[in-house]
């Protein structure tokens, strides 16, 4: 895996695939490649490299013109990062050219089989396999042989195929991994992400899974692996270009942090109900008489996604009392769990296609479990699969780490606990209250960007840390779990976070001057309980950080964070926190937007 572009029309082709595949770094990757032709063109030419686009892009000869072209950047799943594993790949023939996300689960047994057949492989890859499945296939169509190679692959892929033979399209495919169609004047465009499109066009198609489409400059076509037609209407994609932009900030980090005010703006914009103290949210499906046959809620997410479902439950629990829990898909999709028909599952994940989410909403669909979707991406897979859900109306994400994504998808959980809370037991008292508190939000925000001075100075003092503990209790611990995130992700510091109140069963034989901790310590109705947590680290030397809405007498250091109603304090608890993991990584000189090993959009297992 990781990102995709593909052309075809009348302009030089190479230049607008770099621009493309630049528009991509923000995935994460290690090498990256390109393939052109013309019409008239006697085979394929193509160009790879190790590291980054500017590496390729120093590669490209002057005279590599092209009017078609297929380019990928690269993280590897197999095979290490090097010019020869590096996408495309192609046929001895040099006649086929394919690049793919995703990962082939048989491609150890076709691999011996065509190694049989006398096929040598020059690398280590398994999306090889398929290059070599396409150009041995006596199909007539190119349509055909890439139909054909798929009949045979298990696994995930969305690929881009061009032939020699057929220099007039670029057949694609889908499943389990993105595929998107730019619909242009005379021209065609493909990328697994809109962020390599809005350039050039708005009109989208998403392919489906097991849905392949043709491309050529003045028209496309898309049908399903077993070759029958579909019909596929475009679709207006609401981002612009601009919004890719740095915007004058040094990294897409620090502008998304910084975006929060607004972008929770967004996800509450049109949203509230005044005259009822709920909200308005069409797009679940849900009408008040089944709201109230739920009887408990599971809500699924990878990472930073299965973080705010953390927040999502408690809130869920405290505003509309029913039980609810969080639980990584990774792991859910996999232990046989019991699909309750009571019971309403939410899968969240910033891109929408998120692999192991999206397979974790195929199977409850399977078993008729009903299935909300909570995602930032409009048309997203999981979007597509759902019985309904909520847009977190973020906005593009471009850096790896997620920030205002998180934030805004932990404020459309505490609309879906309003919502919910109001069908059934929530007063209007409470409503109004917690309305209240979520428009006040975005200013609070805004507050703690004000203190970024503060908190850069703090990272410079804790940028010195091997190791670090973050703890909370009750709505602090899921805060405490991605800000240990975050700080990992982005820094390479070491972090784990642990319950407070678990402290004296174990964690505090870790706790010595040189592993300092980062207590989350809520104004609430546990405050002395976090303060005993604070008196117990500081009796063992420790050193502490804590966020509160009040300074910390146990504290070596206090960020203070403006107060909001109880239930929705988790929200801003976390906002420093992702200025001190993002200047502790400016200190150390990580790549702050590309973290090393990491993807922005995981469509792989």
């Amino acid at each position: 895996m990781c990102g995709i572009v593909g052309y075809i029309g009348r302009r030089d082709v190479a230049p607008l695939l770099l621009e493309g595949l630049q528009r991509l770094e923000y995935r994460g990757y290690d090498s990256a490649g390109i393939v052109v032709t013309t019409p008239k063109a006697a085979g394929l030419k193509m160009v790879k490299a190790k590291g980054r686009v500017r590496d390729l892009e120093a590669k490209v000869p002057a005279r590599f013109k092209g009017t078609t072209g297929i380019a990928h950047t690269r993280w590897a799943t197999h095979g290490a990062p090097s010019d020869i594993n590096a996408h495309p790949h192609m046929s001895a023939d040099n006649k086929v050219a394919i690049v793919h996300n995703g990962i082939i689960d048989n491609a150890g047994d076709l691999r011996k089989k065509l190694e049989a057949d006398g096929v040598e492989f020059l690398s280590e890859t398994d999306t090889e396999v398929l290059t070599h499945l396409i150009a041995r296939s006596q199909a007539e169509t190119l349509e055909e042989k890439v139909r054909q190679a798929l009949r045979v692959i298990e696994g995930t892929y969305g690929i881009a195929v061009m032939h020699a033979d057929f220099p007039d399209r670029i057949v694609v495919a889908r499943n389990g991994s993105p595929v998107v169609l730019g619909i242009g004047e005379k021209e065609m465009f493909v990328a697994s992400d809109i962020a390599a499109l809005v350039t050039h066009t708005r009109q989208i198609v998403t392919l489906d899974d097991g849905e392949m489409a043709t491309l050529k400059a003045d028209d496309f076509r898309t049908y399903t692996t077993e070759g029958t037609r579909t019909t596929a209407e475009p679709t207006t994609v609401e981002w612009e270009a601009a919004s890719y932009d740095m915007g004058g900030h040094d990294t897409y980090m620090h502008k998304e942090i910084h975006e929060q005010p607004d972008a929770v703006d967004r996800v509450l914009r049109g949203r509230i109900d005044d005259r009822f103290s709920t909200v308005h949210l069409g797009g679940l499906n849900l009408d008040a008489r089944e709201a109230r046959q739920i009887r408990r809620v599971k809500i699924l997410g990878c990472g930073t996604s299965y973080h705010a479902g953390m927040i999502g439950a408690q809130m869920i629990e405290e505003l509309a009392r029913i039980p609810a829990d969080a639980e990584p898909a990774s792991e859910f999709r996999y232990r046989n769990a019991v699909v309750d028909p009571d019971t309403l599952y939410v899968a969240v994940s910033q891109s929408g296609e998120t692999y192991d989410v999206l397979a974790a909403v195929q199977e409850l669909k399977r078993k008729g479990a009903r299935v909300l979707g909570v995602v930032n991406v409009v048309g997203s897979a999981i979007a597509r699969e759902a019985d309904g859900g909520m847009y977190v109306h973020a906005g593009p994400e471009v850096c790896v780490v997620s920030t205002k994504c998180f934030t805004n998808t932990t404020v459309a959980f505490a609309l879906l606990a309003l919502h919910l809370g109001r069908t059934r037991d929530l007063s209007v008292r409470d409503g109004k209250r917690i309305i209240e508190g979520l428009r006040r939000l975005p200013g609070q925000i805004s507050e703690i960007l004000e203190r970024e001075d503060e908190i850069k100075k703090l990272a410079e003092e804790y940028a010195e840390a091997r190791s670090m503990l973050f703890i909370g209790r009750v709505r602090g611990y899921p805060v405490a779990r991605e800000a240990s995130l975050k700080l990992k992700e982005v820094s390479y510091i070491h972090a784990e976070a642990y319950p407070a109140s678990e402290l004296k069963h174990g964690p505090l034989a870790l706790i010595e001057p040189a592993l300092p901790t980062v207590a989350i310590v809520p104004d609430d109705d546990l405050l002395e309980k976090n303060r005993a947590a604070l008196e117990e680290i500081k009796a063992r030397s420790g050193k502490i950080l804590a966020v509160a809405h009040q300074e910390q007498e146990k504290a070596d250091r206090t960020i203070v964070v403006p107060k909001n109603e109880d239930e929705l304090d988790p929200i801003l608890l976390g906002i420093p926190l992702q200025l001190l993991a993002y200047h502790t990584a400016l200190v150390l000189g990580r790549d702050i937007d590309k973290p090393r090993n990491l993807a922005k959009s995981v469509t792989v297992e």
